[in-house]
């Protein structure tokens, strides 16, 4: 199974994406992809951020409010995807900024 990591902009491991779930570095999930898009929404269905190059989650306050995306079915446990080690400083892009997971309402 495809597994696509995410970092913020100093190049830390922050979470990870499979089979549509985004889960926090110890495989707790913390969101989804409802629409075909790179937006991530939290079980709740609130906005939680976007994934910028392919590698990078942030959080973007100019997104407008698209409506309730539903309610994500249960994802199971991902297993651990190893870690991937540090990718390097990404400047972010303007009027974004890193997530704070440990923020995120689980």
């Amino acid at each position: 199974m495809y597994v696509q990591n995410f970092f913020d902009s100093s190049g830390n491991w922050i979470a990870f994406r499979k089979d549509g779930f985004v889960y926090s570095t110890d495989g707790e999930s913390i969101g989804w992809l409802p629409w075909d898009d790179e937006d991530v929404f939290d079980p709740h269905g609130q906005y939680l951020g976007t994934v910028f190059d392919g590698n990078r989650l942030y959080y973007d306050p100019s997104k407008p409010y698209r409506g309730y995306p539903g309610y994500p079915s249960s994802p199971g446990y991902p297993g651990y995807p190893g870690h991937p080690g540090y990718a390097g400083y990404s400047p972010l892009p303007p009027g974004t900024r890193d997530l704070a997971l440990t923020k995120v309402s689980r």
